[in-house]
C-alpha cells in the first residue's frame, strides 16, 4: 500500500474524518452504540444514499466503525465504533459543542444530537 502525503497530523485526522457526512455518523454511532444502515439514513435524512454507503465503507476501511454482519434471516448488518472511532470522542464533542454555541437564525437543525 503507498503511503499518502499529509502536510501534518492534521491531515490524518481530516483523511480519515473528512468528508460531509462522517462526522456526522461518527457521533451519532457514539451517542447511539450501534445501528442499522435504516437508522442511520433516517437520522441523514438529507445524505444520498449511495454518498453514506461510501462513507461507512472508508470509515470501515480506516478501522474507525465494525460492520457486523448477522447471519439471520433476514440479512441484517450493524455498525459501531472500533476502539480506535471511540477514540475520536474528544474531537466530535468539540464540533458538537462548537456549532450549539454558535447556532444561528442561519441554520435550521433537523435531527438536534447537541444538547449540551
Amino acid at each position: 500500500m503507498d503511503k499518502q502525503i499529509v502536510i501534518n497530523e492534521m491531515g490524518i485526522t481530516l483523511k480519515v474524518i473528512g468528508g460531509k457526512y462522517k462526522p456526522l455518523i461518527l457521533h451519532y454511532l457514539l451517542e447511539k452504540k450501534e445501528s442499522n444502515f435504516s437508522e442511520i439514513m433516517n437520522y441523514l435524512s438529507i445524505a444520498p444514499r449511495k454518498t453514506i454507503i461510501s462513507q461507512l465503507k472508508e470509515l470501515e476501511e480506516d478501522k474507525i466503525i465494525v460492520k457486523e454482519i448477522i447471519s439471520n434471516k433476514p440479512y441484517r448488518v450493524k455498525y459501531y465504533l472500533s476502539e480506535l472511532g471511540k477514540s475520536l470522542d474528544v474531537i466530535l464533542e468539540a464540533m458538537c459543542s462548537w456549532g450549539y454555541k454558535n447556532k444561528s437564525d442561519k441554520y435550521e437543525i433537523i435531527n438536534p444530537l447537541c444538547d449540551r
